[in-house]
C-alpha cells in the first residue's frame, strides 16, 4: 500500500469550500486506497485552524466536530517520532531550507520515511525540491488516485 506525507494546509483545505482545489480532492480521495502519516504537529496545528476559524465566525463549533470526526475516520497515521527530532533533525533542516520548524517537521518525515509530500505552501515545495523529496501528484500519482 502506498504511503504518503499529509501536510496540514491540504488537510485543511478539505475543510473550506472555498480553499478545496482538485489537488486537494484528489489527495482526499486518493485515500480509499493509501494512508497518509503526519507528524505529531499535524493534530495541534488541524486544532489551531478549525480554533482561529470558529473566532472569526468562518466555522461553528459543530463544523469543527464534524470535520473532526471525518478526518478520523481516515486512514492517517500520526508518526510519535516528530518530537525526539525536534531539536537536531528538523531545527538543523529548518535551517538549512529556511522552513519554520512547523514547515520541517513534514519535510523530515517525508526525508526519513523515503515518502512523497502532499502540501500547499510552495516554500516547503521548493524545499522538498531541493531535498529530492517528490510531491504527490507532481510526478506520478498515487494508485487509485483522481490525478
Amino acid at each position: 500500500m502506498t504511503r504518503f506525507v499529509l501536510d496540514c494546509s491540504v488537510t485543511m483545505a478539505w475543510c473550506f469550500a472555498d480553499e478545496a482545489t482538485s489537488y486537494t480532492n484528489g489527495v482526499r480521495d486518493a485515500l480509499i486506497v493509501t494512508r497518509a502519516v503526519v507528524p505529531s504537529l499535524w493534530p495541534l496545528e488541524v486544532a489551531n485552524v478549525l480554533l482561529v476559524a470558529e473566532r472569526r465566525n468562518r466555522l461553528e463549533k459543530v463544523d469543527s466536530i464534524r470535520f473532526l470526526s471525518l478526518l478520523q475516520a481516515l486512514p492517517i497515521a500520526v508518526d510519535q517520532g516528530t518530537s525526539q527530532r525536534a531539536l537536531r533533525e528538523i531545527l538543523d533542516l529548518a535551517r538549512e531550507q529556511e522552513l519554520s520548524s512547523y514547515d520541517a517537521t513534514y519535510l523530515e518525515l517525508a526525508l526519513r520515511e523515503g515518502l512523497p509530500l502532499a502540501t500547499l505552501d510552495d516554500r516547503l515545495k521548493d524545499a522538498a525540491a531541493r531535498v529530492d523529496v517528490p510531491l504527490v501528484g507532481a510526478a506520478k500519482p498515487l494508485r487509485g488516485s483522481a490525478f
